[in-house]
């Protein structure tokens, strides 16, 4: 699969599939691609913010959120502590996608928990990647980052953008 055929099918299933958007979110999308980041699935939800639909891209390296031809919002798979879909009446399945980086909600998500399923395996393997481990001393540099992580999710907690289950979740993650 490249990257024309994952934002194809993510436009067609979120309705706004004209050639003109999707040449515009391949380009989106290729002038960010980092070395040796590859695709691996879409699919089409919405921002709390946005009436529209915009694409779901999952790569190798990243979760990127396309809309309107704006540069990608990108979510680095190595921060992602947590994610979990829930059903509701008025939002249909909503994806909330919890990272070191903040909280990330998406709703009416098309397909949202076999996505949510090949976020969950790819951040694994994201976390898991030799380059992911620190380069400095083991013991400073993992201790110190590990303090940073935690302060940061809890930070987000303080703010509400976790909920003290969502935090506890992601807090055991951390601390395996």
């Amino acid at each position: 699969m490249d990257w024309t055929d994952l934002i194809d099918t993510a436009l067609e299933a979120s309705g706004n599939s004209s050639k003109a958007n999707q040449a515009e979110a391949v380009r989106a999308v290729e002038a960010t691609v980092i070395d040796g980041e590859k695709p691996v699935a879409s699919t089409a939800g919405r921002h709390p913010e946005h009436f529209r639909k915009g694409v779901l891209v999952l790569t190798t390296h990243r979760l990127l959120f396309l809309k309107d031809g704006k540069p990608p919002v990108p979510v680095p798979l190595a921060a992602v502590s947590d994610v979990t879909v829930t059903r509701t009446k008025l939002n249909g399945e909503v994806l909330l996608v919890v990272a070191l980086t903040g909280s990330h909600r998406f709703e009416d998500v098309v397909k949202a928990e076999f996505f949510a399923e090949q976020l969950r395996a790819a951040a694994r393997a994201a976390r898991n990647t030799p380059k992911a481990l620190p380069a400095a001393p083991a013991g400073a540099a993992t201790g110190e980052q590990l303090i940073g992580q935690l302060e940061r999710l809890a930070a987000l907690r303080t703010s509400g953008a976790l909920t003290e289950d969502e935090f506890t979740r992601a807090k055991q993650r951390l601390l395996g």
